[in-house]
């Protein structure tokens, strides 16, 4: 039992450094107008629009940019992770 919470222990300890080490990360996007920088925690770090567009064409390109970003920042954990050796006792 004691065996099962040190591993606990670790793979708490393990997904705090991964964390950390995902929000030094930045991932930085540009479409039509819009910029957006997010960090490897998925938190939106700056938003840049440029207002020219019209409504419909701003909301299109806001939705576009927030799932590739989300996309690019799960990307950007998944290879991190395999960097950092994944999560061992997981499987």
């Amino acid at each position: 039992m004691f065996n099962k919470l040190k591993q606990l222990k670790d793979l708490r300890s393990q997904a705090k450094t991964m964390q950390g080490a995902l929000s030094e990360e930045k991932v930085e996007l540009e479409k039509n107008g819009i910029k957006m920088t997010m960090n490897g925690n998925m938190e939106i770090l700056s938003l840049t629009i440029n207002t020219d567009s019209n409504k419909e064409e701003l909301a299109k390109n806001c939705k576009d940019i927030f799932n590739n970003g989300i996309k690019k920042t799960q990307r950007l954990m998944a290879k991190k992770m395999q960097e950092m050796g994944g999560f061992p006792g997981l499987s």
